[in-house]
């Protein structure tokens, strides 16, 4: 079980991680095309990342309950006792992932209270931003490729 969660968590990172791209590119080129936020494209694109991004997060969620490097390595070697690339997954990648989906919803729950086209995309494009920028911080590079 525990292979197949963390493959399914691997390859949805690239799906979610594209997705999350192409809302920022989107809400940046409107907001500095100043165009009109549409339902049809710039509403979807927004929330089909949002989407993407949560249940991502869910399965690393469960990742780290079953994983070995996750939960388990804390609770065997205690903190001081990780490494730098054990700690990297254990806390530092968990932690500020749910912090970058905490601003992605946050992008999310904003736009919705404006009317103005580039109230939307600006709200978007700053925390969804925020989010991928996190998300980047905290990838495990050396296990990605």
């Amino acid at each position: 079980m525990y292979e197949t969660i963390q493959v399914l968590h691997s390859y949805l990172a690239y799906v979610a991680l594209a997705m999350l791209i192409i809302a920022v590119i989107n809400a940046v080129s409107g907001l500095v095309g100043k165009r009109i936020f549409t339902m049809d494209k710039d509403l979807r694109i927004s929330l089909f990342a949002l989407i993407l991004c949560h249940i991502q997060l869910l399965v690393g969620l469960v990742l780290y309950f079953v994983s070995p490097s996750g939960l388990n390595a804390i609770q065997e070697f205690g903190m001081g006792g990780l490494t730098s690339a054990a700690r990297l997954l254990a806390v530092e990648h968990p932690f500020i992932n749910i912090l970058a989906i905490a601003s992605i919803t946050i992008g999310w729950s904003r736009h919705k209270k404006f009317v103005e086209g580039d109230k939307k995309f600006k709200s978007i494009a700053i925390f969804y931003g925020v989010g991928l920028v996190l998300i980047l911080s905290r990838i495990p590079w050396s296990q990605w490729f």
